[in-house]
C-alpha cells in the first residue's frame, strides 16, 4: 500500500473513532496528523502564522461539534482543507470588510515545505534548487502544486478545495512540473515530481 493510501485509510480509521466513540485520542492524532498541511494552506491566505494556527483550530473545533456526523463526509481531508479555506475567507472578510481575495493574492511561499523521505537522497544544494523553482511559479499554480504534491490530494480534490475543475488543476499541475524540471539541474531526480 502506498504512503497516500495508508494515509487515508489511517484518516478514516480515526474518522470512525471519533464519530462512533468520541475517541479523544483519534481525535488528537487526526489533529496531528493533518495540522502541519493545514497550517501552511491556511498560512498561504492570512499571511500570519498565528491566524493561521487560530483558523486550524477553528478546523478542529468544528470537526469536533459535528463529530456524530462524520461517518457521512466521503473524503474527510478534503472536507478539512475545505473548512480551513472558508475560516481564511471568513477572517480576512471580517478584517477587510468587502475583501476579495483570489488564489493569486495568497501567499504560497509558506507551503514549500520538504520534510518527505526522498529528500534524504538528495543534497540540500538540490532541494535548495527545487525550492528557488516553486517560488518562481504563479502562486496559484504553487497552491495546488503544493496540494497534489505534498498533501497527496487527488485532482478532483484539489478542484473541490479550491472551487477550479478538475481540468485547471491537471494544467497547472503540468505547467508547474514542466517549469521545475527546466529548471532543476540535470543531477536532481524528477521523480520528486512525478504526478
Amino acid at each position: 500500500m502506498c504512503p497516500m493510501d495508508q494515509e487515508l485509510t489511517q484518516i478514516r480509521q480515526l474518522q470512525e473513532k471519533i464519530a462512533l466513540y468520541e475517541d479523544m485520542k483519534a481525535y488528537e492524532q487526526l489533529y496531528n496528523l493533518l495540522y502541519p498541511g493545514l497550517h501552511r494552506f491556511a498560512c498561504a491566505f492570512v499571511k500570519s502564522p498565528d491566524i493561521a494556527q487560530d483558523m486550524v483550530s477553528d478546523v478542529f473545533i468544528k470537526l469536533w461539534q459535528i463529530r456524530g456526523r462524520l461517518m457521512a463526509i466521503e473524503n474527510l481531508k478534503v472536507y478539512l482543507f475545505t473548512l480551513a479555506r472558508n475560516f481564511c475567507y471568513n477572517y480576512l472578510t471580517q478584517q477587510f470588510k468587502k475583501v476579495v481575495l483570489s488564489l493569486d493574492e495568497a501567499d504560497p511561499e509558506v507551503l514549500i515545505h520538504f520534510d518527505n523521505p526522498e529528500e534524504l537522497c538528495i543534497s540540500a544544494d538540490a532541494v535548495e534548487k527545487i525550492r528557488t523553482a516553486i517560488r518562481q511559479l504563479p502562486p496559484q499554480c504553487r497552491i495546488i502544486f503544493q496540494l497534489v504534491k505534498e498533501e497527496g490530494m487527488k485532482y478532483k480534490e484539489v478542484a473541490d478545495v479550491l472551487h477550479l475543475s478538475v481540468l485547471t488543476v491537471r494544467n497547472q499541475v503540468a505547467i508547474a512540473t514542466k517549469k521545475i524540471v527546466s529548471l532543476l539541474p540535470a543531477g536532481v531526480s524528477e521523480s520528486l515530481l512525478k504526478t
